[in-house]
């Protein structure tokens, strides 16, 4: 068995935190783990993805289009560019989450008013939610990723409960442990069965 997640969103959205702490659950539950990101223009906004995969027999860091087990994005667009990737059983987890891109705000394209049906129709299992405002409610916008992360758990329950703590841990600086265990155990409940 192996699994390959693919994380996408844009520049500052922490989609390189959501994949370490993965990459390190994964880890602690004894798998083989391999990593892959790439980041070209995210100081200015651009797409950033990163891929994990693990399991046994798990060695190439970059999983082929149409193989991916789970999508998480932090912006729902994203989701949709990297739609062709996911199995057609994958599991995406989306936040309901819009970064506007300069070419939207100098006039030279528009950004889509329908992704909630965009995504409907790309992702027969869908979790989209809304980070940004569950994060606000937990007292900080910056745990967005880490409640999306929690959620996305769920679709990989060969890593226990106590992996994802070890993994979250192994990644979380100094002060923002409390935090951050509690963000993600608030994405993980949120869905009972996926």
């Amino acid at each position: 068995m192996i699994k390959s997640i693919l994380l996408t969103g844009v520049g500052g959205q922490g989609i390189l935190f959501a994949a370490g702490i993965i990459a390190s659950a994964a880890e602690a539950a004894g798998f083989n783990v391999t990593t892959n990101e790439i980041h070209g223009m995210a100081q200015r906004g651009g797409s950033v993805t990163a891929q994990v995969r693990y399991g046994e027999g798990s060695f190439a860091p970059l999983a082929v289009s149409g193989s991916i087990d789970v999508i998480a994005a932090m912006e729902h667009i994203e989701a949709v560019r990297y739609a062709h990737w996911l199995k057609p059983d994958g599991l995406a987890v989306v936040a309901k989450s819009s970064v506007i891109p300069v070419t939207v705000t100098n006039g030279a394209c528009t950004y889509p008013a329908d992704v909630e049906e965009r995504l409907h129709a790309v992702f027969p299992r869908l979790v989209y939610l809304d980070c940004a405002a569950l994060a606000l409610e937990l007292g900080n916008a910056r745990l967005a990723n880490t409640i999306l992360t929690g959620t996305l758990s769920k679709g990989l329950p060969e890593i226990s409960e106590d992996h994802w703590r070890t993994g979250l841990l192994a990644r979380v600086k100094k002060g923002f442990e409390e935090a951050n265990l509690t963000a993600f155990m608030k994405g993980r409940m949120l869905c009972s069965d996926i």
